[in-house]
């Protein structure tokens, strides 16, 4: 025993070495491990965070903005106050001074079970890193989340900003809960983007850019430890020439932490912060080393609605207007006057004086532009149009362009050449004064008085109706009779079906509020996404759906546009959705549509499967598959035959058919392939829906070029036929029209598979369960197959009209033996 005394020694103290350079390994990759089971609390006996090696960087619990509770997150620290770069749930309420924050194998879990990190399994340690980013690992050492991968308004050296996120600005210094701006990296065109938060990613909403030059290569956004921003390696739009140092504030032997903020007025901006090498933690200098943009007011959204900015970078109401909300920066504003008591007026220009307001420009879209015209003319339009809540004159040119109400985007900018007079309209009546609070002392505000002249009309007028009444007195008794007749004719023949018909136009800032900022979104096809929504008018609300056109043509003019959705709105069937509107704001094109509330046929067919819908025992019962059917033929029928200008739908599909609150089918998205892209082949339709058959064969084929594209004048209405061939046959057969997931391979093709069982007698195979056998009605069923195979024929001569197919469904015409779908080929 006492010979292996020396080696075991040996042993002991060659493990010794080993361990003390696998720490000082750890702290000199600046890792400090944070075991599973240790907590975080912001009072007692427990630590309220956990430190990073170098002490710069902290991750816990620091004091909510609200003033009293705390919030989680990651911060720089520094005198007198801390920078904070990370927050965890930046919306939540304050938390508790008893929270504790736990690292469990499921992450960051609060006291109360709300998860810091989201989607992480098997964790088994965690470091609060130099760099900044708090790393949670595996066993393996593997990292399964990380800060870096969700940034809030602030990226720091080694960290990216890709297409999958977004960088949100905070909304004051002190709050860092969601503000009033948004930074992306776009994948369309690989371009770093800011926007005001409430809009969608249009160009006409953006106010600054960053152009990727390159052509190939993965891009994103990327701040590297010296201060580099690049979008590329090598395309740094901030480098060393960029960072001018002040030599006073030099020292030697510095370090710096860079950081890249998404400031909360909308301003991207690099910051430095410097460390003297004596072992201090705290930053001796922090400076901005570049910015984005000087001139604030050309920032989209920094002022708020009907309220412009000047050029001391301050916001101020319009004339007429009042303030409603202002947190500093963020100016909203409204009219000072009730609009709706003056709509009713027969002559609404009597009832306003106009208020010029001189150096304006606003990057909103108008709803009426008239050229070649005269200040006065553009005065008595915005003074007649009771929509009209503004309007600019240009000078140079004439043009008069009239706005709705909410104004945005307004900057009053003196030296530019292209700004205009903006034009308001103000209450005439006596005693009324402009409302000077939030106006811009330096703005030339000018008002055209016409009282005198109103006043001398008012007396030159005053026989004349007295005259008046005394005619009208007489002719009121004398047509008395008639009035109480038409008023009772107008009641008993609805006339109200006029307005309840119309097509309304609305603005896209109306559409914005109608869907929360286009927040719930319920649907996406080939057209674009459809968000829900809810319109107020006459004292009540209505539920709506909002789709976003994507793919509209680039030459597609607003005339041309506005004919193709009148013509749609045109079509009135029970079984069609209803076009109530439509927005047209240069690129911007959305349609507004009733909402159906049971959602689109394909999730009751192939998602109901295991789901229980409405108030029925099953998915989707045999009776109310066979009403759906007979729905969508007589919707098609009416397209194709009955609409006065055929439509040809060229998409149909179970997802372009939706169930409302009475189960009634309606097809939607029909009119809508004329207002594409026009393309070779229909490539508006996806790679899997055309792989699962909707597609009639003929347009498959290449070598036919009167069926190029849907709007072509020789398209056939056969081709719906055919669509509507494979949705019948989903609907009796509860499943796709391509499937992989099935028993055997003759299965996979639904057409073939059912007249396979339709040829042996054995169409109790299509069947999904028992318990629906028992309620089906199989000769319904047969018909219903047959029709279907008809539908699916190759051969478009051999497919049926839809007039025949209704009479076939319906039981009134005979059915004969359908052929194989692919015998003609």
């Amino acid at each position: 025993m006492a010979s292996k005394s020396p080696i075991l020694i040996v042993l002991l103290f060659l493990s010794s070495i080993l361990l003390l350079h696998s720490s000082l390994a750890d702290a000199d990759d600046g890792i400090t491990k944070i075991e599973l089971g240790h907590s975080l609390s912001p009072k007692g006996n427990q630590s309220s965070s956990w430190l990073s090696s170098s002490g710069h960087f902290a991750f816990g619990f620091y004091p909510h903005a609200q003033g009293y509770g705390y919030a989680v997150g990651i911060w720089l620290l520094g005198e007198p106050d801390i920078t904070l770069v990370w927050t965890a749930n930046r919306n939540d309420p304050p938390l508790p001074s008893s929270s504790t924050l736990l690292l469990t194998i499921d992450g960051l879990v609060l006291q109360q079970g709300q998860k810091i990190t989201n989607n992480v399994t098997g964790a088994s340690m965690a470091s609060m890193l130099d760099s900044g980013n708090f790393v949670i690992y595996d066993d393996s050492h593997v990292v399964v989340w990380q800060s870096f991968d969700h940034p809030t308004d602030i990226i720091l050296g080694g960290q990216n900003l890709t297409a999958a996120n977004r960088l949100v600005s905070s909304l004051s210094k002190t709050d860092h809960s969601t503000g009033l701006f948004y930074l992306i990296m776009q994948e369309s065109d690989s371009n770093l983007v800011a926007y005001p938060l409430k809009t969608l990613p249009y160009a006409e909403d953006h106010y600054w850019d960053e152009i990727d030059n390159a052509t190939t290569g993965s891009v994103q956004l990327s701040l590297n430890t010296e201060g580099f921003l690049c979008l590329r390696e090598h395309q740094c739009f901030v480098n060393n020439t960029n960072l001018l140092r002040n030599s006073n504030s030099q020292k030697q032997n510095t370090t710096s932490i860079y950081r890249a903020t998404f400031d909360f007025d909308g301003v991207f901006r690099l910051y430095e912060h410097q460390f003297d090498g004596e072992g201090n933690r705290r930053p001796f200098s922090v400076e901005i080393r570049w910015e984005a943009m000087h001139d604030k007011c050309q920032i989209n959204g920094f002022c708020g609605f009907n309220s412009y900015c000047s050029n001391t970078n301050m916001c101020h109401c319009y004339p007429g207007f009042v303030p409603i909300s202002n947190n500093g920066m963020f100016l909203e504003c409204k009219l000072n006057y009730s609009k709706d008591e003056r709509q009713s007026n027969p002559d609404p220009s009597s009832l306003y004086d106009v208020t010029l307001l001189e150096h304006m420009s606003w990057s909103d879209f108008p709803y009426l532009v008239t050229k070649e015209t005269t200040m006065e003319a553009c005065e008595e339009s915005c003074k007649e149009d009771c929509d009209c809540g503004g309007a600019l004159y240009a000078n140079n040119g004439g043009i008069c362009s009239i706005y709705r109400l909410p104004l945005r985007y307004g900057r009053k900018v003196p030296n530019a050449s292209d700004t205009a007079t903006a034009i308001f309209k103000v209450p005439y009546h006596s005693g009324f004064l402009i409302n000077q609070t939030h106006l811009d002392p330096d703005s030339h505000v000018v008002v055209d008085n016409k009282r005198s002249l109103i006043l001398i009309l008012s007396s030159s007028l005053g026989s004349v109706t007295l005259l008046c009444v005394i005619i009208a007195v007489s002719v009121f008794f004398n047509y008395r009779h008639h009035v109480y007749s038409y008023a009772k004719l107008s009641a008993s023949s609805n006339l109200g079906f006029t307005k309840e018909c119309s097509l309304r136009s609305f603005s896209f800032d109306e559409l914005v509020e109608a869907t929360s900022g286009f927040t719930e979104e319920i649907g996406r096809g080939s057209y674009g996404a459809v968000y829900e929504g809810t319109i107020t008018g006459d004292g009540s609300n209505k539920s709506v759906a909002v789709k976003r056109l994507e793919r509209i043509a680039d030459d597609e003019g607003e005339r041309e546009f506005r004919a193709e959705v009148t013509a749609i709105a045109r079509t009135h069937h029970r079984n069609l959705v209803k076009l109530v509107g439509y927005c047209i704001e240069g690129s911007r094109k959305l349609l507004v549509y009733e909402y159906v509330s049971n959602g689109c046929l394909a999730n009751l067919l192939f998602k109901g499967k295991n789901h229980h819908h409405h108030h029925h025992d099953q998915a989707l019962p045999w009776k109310e598959r066979i009403k759906i059917a007979l729905d969508v033929a007589r919707g098609v029928q009416y397209l194709h035959e009955e609409c006065g200008v055929r439509i040809v739908h060229c998409n149909l599909k179970p997802q372009n058919i939706l169930i409302d609150e009475a189960w009634t089918a309606k097809i939607s998205d029909f009119g809508l392939a004329r207002l594409l892209k026009q393309p070779q082949q229909p490539e508006f339709l996806t790679d899997d829906e055309v792989r699962s058959s909707y597609l009639a064969p003929e347009w498959k084929n290449e070598a036919s070029p009167s069926l190029s594209s849907c709007s072509s004048p020789l398209v056939s209405v056969k081709v719906d036929i055919y669509s509507y061939g494979v949705v019948v046959l989903e609907i009796v057969c509860r499943r796709r029209s391509i499937d992989v997931n099935v028993k055997c391979p003759e299965e996979v093709l639904l057409s073939s598979w059912v007249y396979q069982c339709y040829a042996e007698g054995e169409l109790r195979k299509l069947v999904v369960n028992e318990s629906e056998e028992e309620d089906t009605d199989w000769k319904t069923l047969e018909r219903m197959v047959k029709v279907g195979l008809w539908c699916v024929q190759d051969d478009p001569s051999l497919r049926p009209s839809m007039k025949n197919v209704i009479l076939m469904l319906e039981g009134w015409k005979p059915i004969p033996t359908p052929p194989s779908p692919l015998a003609s080929t």
